[in-house]
């Protein structure tokens, strides 16, 4: 596919075949998903990677307990047979404005409230993206979803640093017979509530 096919043909799997993926394809993956820009270079996304029974059922214990799953909506998820919880390093952000080369950029590299927007955390929402995109450029089937109220117990059991902020998690593997969600019967936005020519508002050209 090329890009184009890609874009058009991505979108968020919910039922998945258990299949094992091989860890060279999943390696693989993740190293097309850092191919994303990132400020000064700093490189901050990390990747935790969870396969294998005992692994995913430890996630899953905490994320979703097994009293909630019978009325759990899309119980095919819990068949995916990797997790990637990609985290994003404010530390290393801090650090690479600290050096010589960034000191035109202020006081950046002095707390992350210098930024006015975190770029840890755009930066490793690039990384998301490659990564679903790459997953579907290779037939695969994937998920990105949130971690909400179970954050704090996924960050101690995977020894989380302070600094290091989880974005949620992506589901990925061979894709099963799935449904879409409710949610794309708004369809797309028209063009024209989105572009704005010059100005909030400015009519389209």
């Amino acid at each position: 596919m090329n890009l184009s096919e890609v874009l058009a043909a991505r979108r968020m799997t919910r039922n998945f075949d258990p299949h094992p993926l091989e860890r060279s394809l999943l390696e693989e993956l993740c190293l097309l998903a850092r191919r994303a820009p990132s400020a000064g270079f700093a490189q901050g996304a990390e990747l935790i990677i969870l396969e294998g029974a005992e692994a995913l059922e430890t996630f899953w214990d905490l994320t979703l307990a097994p009293e909630r799953r019978p009325g759990f909506a899309w119980p095919g998820l819990l068949d995916a047979p990797a997790l990637v919880l990609p985290a994003a390093d404010s530390r290393r952000y801090l650090a690479r404005y600290s050096e010589g080369d960034k000191a035109a950029a202020g006081d950046l590299g002095e707390s992350q409230q210098a930024w006015p927007v975190p770029y840890w955390l755009i930066d490793c929402a690039f990384v998301v993206q490659n990564l679903l995109l790459a997953a579907t450029e290779r037939g695969l089937g994937a998920l990105f979803f949130g971690l909400f109220n179970s954050e704090a117990e996924v960050r101690t059991a995977l020894g989380v640093p302070e600094g290091v902020e989880l974005l949620g998690a992506v589901a990925l593997g061979w894709p099963a017979p799935d449904r879409p969600s409710g949610s794309l019967a708004r369809g797309w936005r028209d063009l024209d509530e989105i572009l704005h020519w010059g100005y909030w508002g400015g009519p389209r050209r």
